[in-house]
């Protein structure tokens, strides 16, 4: 859809976060549901829209610029579709600089910015428009309104001036997202290990590498939720990792021991292309790498892990910062 809105309309102007004057205004839109359900229930271009418009009624003022919510996956590319569409510049900024399945999971959140308005859409084109006194209270709310919209839904939340964005957001985060795809797809032709290239560029850690043998995973309460069980290959052979998720990726364990906690960032990767595997696409028999990669240093707060630490997630596990945890183990990054 990005693709094709980009051909229709022409190329999107990716903006600076230190470029914007500080009373712009600044909207994030995504999509807010269950990954799983978006791989079938397709959105409509003018979802994408609708809650741009809503917004922009509701506050009397046009948007400076779009940004994504988050980085990673779909909710990438959602605001390209937009952007392209409106011609407005997307800016090179998110709220997580990772993604986390929750409203409240957002560095304005962190800072004590209002969420509100709070606007969202279906491809049926029902739309809502709702004030929260936080971001606690807009989850609660939008959750409920996604699942009477079938699951999935398009939302613009938090909408922020430039001076907040200075302030609060991940910057840079989507030049960092073009720098990992220019990795990927060149690796093979410099003849270089993608996965090592990687991890050295994004100081990451290997933390297994495997076999999935076993998925469970539900859709529930608008989240895709479960767990998988990897054994190792090679020399891990004998071993096991289990992994668990939310819409992503929380906690991975090997012998009910933690290799790496939320927030830091844990990722599947294909082991012959370092290509992500996300938690809506694993299946039985995939032959991944899991790795992982420290978080914005806002996440390792006292609130930060309040937001999104393990104990939230309903895991009885401390957070332990995952160069801890590596060097623990002594594996080599």
């Amino acid at each position: 859809m990005a693709l094709e809105a980009i051909h229709k309309y022409g190329p999107v102007r990716v903006l600076n976060p230190e470029d914007l004057e500080d009373d712009a205004l600044v909207v994030p839109l995504s999509m807010i549901g269950a990954p799983t359900v978006m791989n079938e229930k397709i959105p409509s271009t003018e979802q994408m829209t609708k809650p741009l418009d809503l917004i922009e009624k509701e506050l009397g003022r046009k948007v400076t610029a779009i940004m994504p919510i988050e980085v990673g996956g779909g909710n990438s590319l959602v605001p390209v579709i937009a952007a392209a569409e409106r011609g407005i510049p997307l800016l090179d900024a998110d709220a997580m600089g990772r993604a986390f399945p929750e409203s409240q999971m957002v560095t304005f959140y962190l800072d004590g910015i209002d969420c509100s308005p709070i606007t969202m859409a279906d491809e049926r084109g029902n739309a809502v428009l709702m004030h929260a006194i936080d971001g606690v209270w807009e989850e609660r709310m939008a959750r409920a309104i996604t699942i009477q919209m079938g699951g999935s839904a398009s939302i613009c939340d938090y909408p922020v001036t430039g001076a907040q964005v200075k302030q609060s957001a991940v910057h840079h985060t989507l030049t960092l997202a073009y720098e990992i795809g220019k990795i990927l797809f060149e690796s093979k032709d410099v003849r270089q290990n993608p996965i090592e290239a990687l991890l050295k560029h994004l100081h990451g850690y290997a933390l297994f590498h495997g076999k999935a043998v076993d998925i469970r995973r539900r859709t529930e309460g608008g989240f895709t939720r479960g767990e998988a069980v990897f054994e190792g290959t090679d020399e891990l052979k004998g071993r096991t990792m289990r992994l668990f998720f939310q819409n992503e990726f929380l906690l991975a364990t090997e012998d009910g021991q933690s290799l790496a906690v939320t927030p830091d960032l844990i990722s599947l990767l294909d082991q012959d292309t370092g290509m992500p595997i996300t938690t809506e696409n694993l299946k039985y028999g995939s032959r991944v790498t899991a790795v992982g990669f420290p978080c914005d240093p806002k996440w390792r707060t006292a609130k930060g892990l309040d937001t999104v630490g393990p104990q939230y997630f309903g895991y009885d596990v401390p957070y332990v910062p995952i160069e801890k945890l590596t060097s623990q183990k002594g594996d080599a990054r």
